[in-house]
């Protein structure tokens, strides 16, 4: 009998942000948490890409002649403004529903986004290569977390960035994450978020470690319900972001 081919594709995780994707965009609807933590977020890349790659932040397009992947990239939040700040971005996600959704928006925005309906896998068969690529509150939903960093990881060119996204797998995450955001707050749909599948910060240092990556930089993220915005912070006990890179060619 033939090997099944490892696959990072979790269907049922596929099928659940397809079933929302005409909400993307709106900052009211299912995906409204990720408009709020979007300016913190994006401020982030931005910074450490800047820092990275010798750019200076204030400029308005900082990431000119940068070539960025923005892996399970869902109805292109993430996608347009890193396009507008001058990078060559393309859009990744298994979701052909979600890609549908991007592609009309960018055009309707008049934002240059190569949007493709495709795997992680399948762009690094492909050969592809990124000087970025953008790993954000995805892992959570993937089916083989390191085959899904180590495929990402093959993808970053030498000196280039990954950045990665995601909720620490602790009780302190159940509590506001999942319990909080899901079922009190009604932030996120229920079932948004599986505890088993959330991915604690050495579950991704140790596979980009194995493929050659060095995680540089962490930060915690939370939110302020008073200033009514996430923050940096310290604390990793929830969500969390990381940078790793890679070695430059000697």
């Amino acid at each position: 009998m033939a090997e099944t081919a490892r696959s990072t594709i979790d269907q049922s995780e596929v099928d659940r942000f397809s079933a929302m994707a005409a909400e993307w965009w709106d900052p009211t609807g299912k995906f409204k948490p990720l408009h709020k933590f979007n300016p913190v977020r994006l401020a982030y890349l931005r910074d450490t890409i800047a820092s990275e790659f010798g750019r200076d932040s204030r400029d308005a397009r900082p990431l000119t002649g940068l070539r960025v992947l923005d892996i399970g990239c869902g109805g292109g939040l993430l996608s347009e403004p890193v396009a507008r700040m001058g990078a060559e971005v393309v859009g990744a996600d298994p979701s052909e529903r979600n890609i549908g959704i991007a592609s009309t928006h960018a055009r309707e925005s008049g934002v240059a986004v190569d949007y493709r309906a495709v795997t992680a896998e399948a762009l690094a068969d492909a050969g592809e290569t990124f000087d970025v690529v953008l790993n954000m509150e995805v892992v959570e939903h993937v089916a083989d977390v390191e085959f899904f960093l180590s495929t990402c990881a093959k993808m970053v060119r030498p000196g280039g960035l990954m950045f990665v996204a995601t909720i620490n797998r602790t009780m302190k995450a159940m509590a506001l994450a999942i319990v909080g955001a899901e079922y009190v707050l009604r932030w996120l749909p229920k079932g948004t978020h599986q505890y088993e599948k959330l991915v604690r910060p050495e579950e991704i240092e140790n596979p980009l470690s194995a493929a050659g990556m060095q995680v540089f930089a962490r930060t915690g993220v939370f939110f302020n319900p008073l200033a009514n915005q996430w923050n940096l912070s310290k604390d990793m006990d929830v969500n969390y972001m990381m940078v790793a890179r890679r070695p430059k060619a000697e």
